[in-house]
């Protein structure tokens, strides 16, 4: 392994985590080894990191990192591979990449898996592509490979000014699907229908059951993603078509609910769900060669691009954890680090 780190770099680098869960507070700068990349693992110098709702979790104690990953939070990261471990392509040495990875993506240097990687292209700055990964893992998988979507299909998802949210109105968009959205004021659905959405509906205002069926002159949806379950399980449930698909990406309100099976049954909807994280090196490996077959092109030639909200320094990752705790952001919240 040691003829692969390259000697000037350093013995500690600086990372935000935190000792005990709480607040956005708890986040603080601490001095940490320099990783070093393990069989099949790069080391990237990070220029940026994505923040997502799972790392605020995290924060909270509710999501604990997957058996040998980083304590540190972060799942996305962009910058320059600077060191190789075993049974790597030397190739890939000097190359700037954005990669998912299972943690450590809030320090100055952080492992991925090589299999994991995308090379960034020229047009693409390195603070967009670190807004990429999770979110277009996430949503590939679930609403392609999960859902089935197909051409001219109609797909419902919550939150459209999410980065999730944003990612999906684009993807679907790019891939002919026609897309409803909710949001919680006039100002997101506003923004949401600039990305793309045909729908765009104030669920403080509307009761998006409805809208969607007014839409869809009473047919529904082919395909639902949810990220909030609880009780919106039912209400999207109404909203699928005969033979629809209702795909979980996380249970921002709540895991339970009560459903009818015999809706289910007579009208042949069909329940999933995944999350990315705790999934294998090589299921990731795969997904990535789908993104850069199917999508990347799409990246290359500037028809995708991540809908940024703000960026923060590193230190400042608790501002960036407040930030979207309060809900306001509209697109992808970036630490430069």
């Amino acid at each position: 392994m040691g003829d692969y780190m390259s000697a000037d770099l350093p013995k500690t680098m600086k990372a935000a985590g935190f000792t005990a869960p709480g607040g956005p507070e708890v986040l603080k700068i601490e001095q940490l080894a320099v990783p070093q990349p393990g069989e099949g693992q790069v080391l990237i110098r990070t220029a940026y990191a994505g923040v997502n709702r799972p790392d605020v979790i995290q924060r909270r104690g509710f999501y604990p990192p997957p058996p040998g990953a980083s304590p540190i939070p972060g799942l996305e990261v962009a910058g320059e591979i600077v060191a190789l471990g075993e049974g790597t392509n030397p190739a890939l040495l000097g190359q700037q990449i954005c990669a998912l990875v299972s943690g450590g993506g809030y320090a100055e240097y952080c492992l991925a898996h090589a299999g994991h990687c995308l090379p960034v292209p020229g047009a693409l700055s390195l603070k967009e592509a670190a807004a990429f990964p999770e979110t277009l893992f996430t949503v590939w998988h679930n609403v392609f490979d999960r859902g089935w979507a197909s051409d001219g299909e109609t797909l419902l998802v919550h939150g459209g000014t999410s980065g999730i949210g944003s990612m999906a109105i684009m993807l679907a968009k790019l891939f002919d699907l026609k897309v409803i959205t909710t949001c919680g004021s006039e100002e997101k659905c506003a923004a949401a229908r600039q990305l793309g959405a045909d729908l765009a509906v104030n669920y403080r205002e509307q009761d998006f059951v409805e809208e969607v069926k007014a839409f869809t002159a009473g047919k529904g949806v082919e395909i639902v993603l949810d990220m909030v379950s609880g009780d919106y399980v039912p209400r999207n449930l109404e909203c699928l078509a005969e033979d629809g698909r209702h795909v979980t990406i996380a249970a921002l309100g709540g895991a339970k609910t009560e459903l009818n099976m015999g809706q289910i049954m007579v009208r042949r909807l069909t329940l999933t769900g995944s999350t990315l994280r705790p999934r294998t090196d090589e299921f990731k490996t795969l997904l990535a060669e789908e993104i850069a077959r199917n999508v990347w092109p799409l990246v290359e030639e500037g028809a995708l691009r991540p809908v940024m909200d703000k960026t923060f320094p590193l230190a400042e990752a608790h501002a960036a954890h407040a930030r979207m705790e309060a809900g306001e952001h509209i697109g992808k919240i970036v630490l430069e680090i």
